[in-house]
């Protein structure tokens, strides 16, 4: 049992360092976990698989425990693509997670060369992605709240647009806006 869950955790953390990594986003792509850190089924199957083939086994990535890129990108949480453009939304679990947790940034591809250009959005408990078009994303967050004076942990939604502008000659934005919303 001990080994099956190993293979599938390591499967899990591959599957979402590949969609963090993904340099033409073109279908949204979001992957959860449940607050015990599993990951949440995509979709539940009407019957189990049957093996059609003899299995492979997996072994840990040369310098896993090590390589910092790597063990980031393990952290990557959720990823949403943003069609159109050569942009992602994603969260990297992080801090305490029972106040908030979810690192949540949006980044812009610009060449293999360059890389992503990444813009910290916020530290919540998760958002959706209610709406996009052309340069704007609008977004429900979901967030810890917490009350000085008594002690206690709450919790809110609330609306923001996150907008940019493209730089000159499709190069990344230069500046990204969040703005409060209705």
């Amino acid at each position: 049992m001990f080994m099956r869950s190993s293979v599938l955790s390591v499967s899990i953390v591959a599957a979402l360092a590949l969609s963090a990594c993904d340099e033409t986003p073109s279908t949204k792509t979001t992957v959860t976990t449940t607050t015990e850190g599993a990951a949440a089924p995509a979709a539940p199957q009407t019957a189990p698989l049957t093996p059609s083939g003899a299995p492979t086994t997996l072994t840990a990535a040369e310098g896993s425990q090590t390589d910092d890129g790597l063990q980031w990108a393990a952290g990557v949480v959720k990823v949403d693509s943003i069609p159109g453009e050569s942009a992602k939304l994603f969260g990297v679990a992080g801090g305490d997670p029972a106040m908030n947790g979810l690192q949540t940034y949006i980044a812009f591809f610009q060449d293999p060369a360059t890389g992503w250009t990444i813009y910290p959005i916020g530290d919540f408990l998760d958002y959706t992605v209610l709406s996009q078009s052309n340069g704007r994303v609008d977004l429900d967050i979901h967030e810890s709240t917490y009350d000085e004076a008594s002690g206690n942990i709450g919790d809110r939604h609330r609306k923001v647009i996150v907008q940019w502008t493209q730089g000159a000659n499709d190069t990344v934005p230069t500046a990204v806006t969040v703005t409060p919303a209705q």
